[in-house]
């Protein structure tokens, strides 16, 4: 459903994207060979993109080549199988491991080791009955069908490679998998792409005004991220401080702003209107999508970097910001707090607490001492989480199998 190299190019990703991506490119110098199936959702898009030596995407045509809601992939996958059976039949392709990532990928991968008789091994990066245990709506709910996809590939998998350890003790105690059977792959980051850039500089690049005050966001744009808290504790944070009126602003990195407003996603209408209700629509920028190239200057633009997520499976955004020296501010239901800790970061007790979350943004915004303290030793405690060493734990898994 998703494609590695969408973060690449500016559309709507998660970590997932990137975590495939670059995991891949590090197997290959571990004389892997990958190739990472993928929907098309884009006819000009090339069926098959060399990436690095021994690391191709190839865009299966299986449905509309277009991207389409989640759950219409469900009916695809059938069809997606036949695509890869007929391009593997074609090229004379042979595979001694199968990984799948997310639940669709991995009914896909039971399909074909059922066929091939390989192994397969799954990775989840976010888990149903997780994300519906935090989930306020029915809308940030996930359906049954996932639910139950889940269970299937938990059973029927040969491993599962979780990606925090948070992740690790759900998959074991809410979906009652034998420890024994997962393994842990925590993500990395690139510190030459995430490293810091002057932020008077970085400022300019973005559009920002020297005197800028900013807390960033970055993500996809849906309920579970939290930002609405984040809303809340920017009008809080303004009226405690008349006199930042000019100068605090919120910028969120995510979503599909290229549209007129009526044409946004339901999540990014109600953010909309929050900010207008607030009274700070002045105060707060909709950034839309960007790239991973451009990611680092608005991260050395912010004064801090506020991930305030119902539930998240790891979360990269911790890892990049830390790397351009960043503090993270982080819900601790997320796989993040084991990333930053207490004393690298921030963590709060509650997302639904604005407040609270006000405070650790002041403290931080306005001391800019505490800030010089800190912003070294985040860029260390980034520099402990490589992509390479994500591919030797996934390396080690591999060996068991094939």
């Amino acid at each position: 459903h998703a494609c590695p190299l969408a973060s690449q190019e500016g559309k709507e990703t998660g970590g997932l994207n990137v975590y495939v991506l670059e995991t891949a490119k590090e197997l290959a110098k571990l004389e892997y060979r990958i190739d990472m199936f993928t929907r098309s959702q884009d006819a000009r898009q090339p069926y098959v993109v060399n990436v690095s030596p021994n690391v191709r995407v190839i865009h299966l045509v299986a449905g509309p080549e277009k991207p389409i809601p989640k759950r219409e992939n469900l009916p695809l996958i059938d069809i997606f199988v036949k695509a890869f059976f007929d391009f593997a039949k074609k090229e004379n392709l042979s595979y001694d491991l199968l990984h799948g990532h997310y639940y669709f990928s991995g009914l896909a991968g039971l399909k074909v080791r059922k066929k091939l008789e390989i192994p397969l091994i799954m990775t989840f990066h976010t888990l149903a009955l997780m994300k519906n245990l935090v989930g306020r709506t029915t809308d940030e709910k996930e359906e049954e069908y996932r639910i139950n996809a889940e269970l299937e590939l938990v059973q029927k998998a040969d491993c599962l490679i979780a990606t925090s350890d948070s992740d690790r003790a759900y998959l074991k105690y809410l979906y009652n998998t034998p420890e024994e059977k997962i393994s842990v792959a925590t993500p990395g980051v690139d510190t030459k792409l995430f490293s810091e850039i002057p932020q008077l500089e970085a400022k300019k690049e973005i559009g920002a005004r020297a005197e800028h005050k900013i807390i960033l966001a970055v993500g996809r744009i849906e309920p579970l991220k939290g930002f609405d808290s984040l809303l809340f504790a920017l009008k809080i944070l303004l009226v405690r401080n008349p006199q930042l009126k000019n100068q605090l602003c919120l910028w969120i990195v995510g979503g599909d702003t290229s549209e007129p407003p009526a044409l946004w996603s339901k999540e990014l209408k109600h953010l909309e209107t929050l900010r207008r209700q607030l009274g700070i629509t002045t105060s707060v920028k909709f950034v839309g999508r960007e790239p991973q190239k451009r990611l680092p200057y608005y991260y050395s633009a912010a004064g801090v970097v506020v991930m305030p997520s119902h539930y998240e499976s790891f979360g990269l955004v911790a890892l990049e910001a830390m790397a351009c020296g960043r503090p993270v501010i982080a819900s601790n239901v997320t796989g993040v707090s084991s990333l930053i800790g207490t004393k690298r970061g921030k963590l709060i007790t509650s997302v639904n607490n604005p407040l609270l979350l006000a405070d650790q943004i002041e403290d931080l915004i306005t001391n800019r001492g505490k800030f010089t303290q800190v912003k070294e030793k985040l860029k260390k405690e980034a520099e402990k989480h490589t992509w390479t060493k994500t591919a030797r734990k996934m390396d080690r898994v591999y060996k068991n199998f094939c």
